[in-house]
């Protein structure tokens, strides 16, 4: 028997949009909705009700309720969904936020990656200011006048071992985290430092994970809070600590 269709409220997600961080997955008490390739995709039409619980969590603004003809919200069939996600929810799933999947990874050897073994040697410490934690970083600080700045989410300097050499030499630090922290006043403060201060250069890194590219996007919000013109390199790291991509934005 075919699925009885009305006109009614549903969500509808932007692909080109979303960054894939699954804030909406979370919000979502139907489990309507999933991370499927990366990006946020609709389940099934029978389990979303068409409230929107999910609409304030996305950083990207890439979910809307639209009203079209759709399959009807089923109650027991989501409460059976619900069941079979709560059974399951041990294993690897594609609707949980792909950056919190257990996973174990093997060293890197020499033979496999000789740059990454190079990066293992004893290093110097090329921090030179501290705070680094963005809510705690004052945007007068002296330090921050004409600098090279590097926003880095804060899991990148326990993967990459030359995080020191590589990126952090010569440049001034800020640190937070785009999935666990609130993202806005992240962004009233980096757009306040990067006001106050005329920096040399901007660059911002993180994860391969989707939801850790949240940090791109507090970048680009605050740069256009401030009101100014600043092209930022965005650096993706992998989980094994290395260099994946390099991008001018803006």
């Amino acid at each position: 028997m075919g699925k009885t269709m009305a006109k009614r409220n549903i969500v509808r997600i932007d692909e080109a949009k979303c960054n894939g961080c699954g804030q909406c997955v979370t919000a979502c008490a139907e489990g309507a909705i999933a991370i499927i390739d990366g990006k946020a995709r609709l389940v099934s039409e029978i389990y979303c009700d068409g409230l929107g619980a999910c609409l304030g969590t996305c950083p990207m603004d890439a979910i809307k309720i639209e009203q079209r003809e759709a399959a009807k919200f089923d109650e027991q069939a989501t409460e059976q969904h619900l069941k079979k996600m709560k059974k399951s929810a041990a294993e690897p799933m594609p609707c949980g936020c792909p950056g919190a999947l257990s996973m174990t990874l093997e060293p890197r050897t020499a033979a496999a990656a000789p740059a990454v073994a190079a990066r293992a040697a004893p290093a110097q410490s090329q921090l030179s200011q501290w705070p680094v934690q963005l809510t705690l970083v004052s945007p007068t600080a002296p330090y921050l006048a004409n600098s090279d700045l590097l926003l880095a989410a804060d899991c990148v300097p326990f993967a990459m071992a030359g995080f020191h050499s590589e990126l952090l030499a010569g440049r001034k630090l800020v640190v937070g985290c785009p999935k666990l922290d609130d993202a806005e006043p992240y962004v009233e403060k980096l757009a306040a430092i990067i006001k106050a201060n005329d920096l040399n250069s901007l660059t911002v890194v993180h994860m391969q994970v989707p939801c850790c590219s949240g940090i791109t996007w507090i970048a680009r919000k605050a740069i256009e809070k401030a009101g100014v013109t600043l092209p930022f390199e965005d650096i993706t790291i992998s989980l094994h600590g290395e260099i994946m991509n390099r991008q001018i934005v803006g």
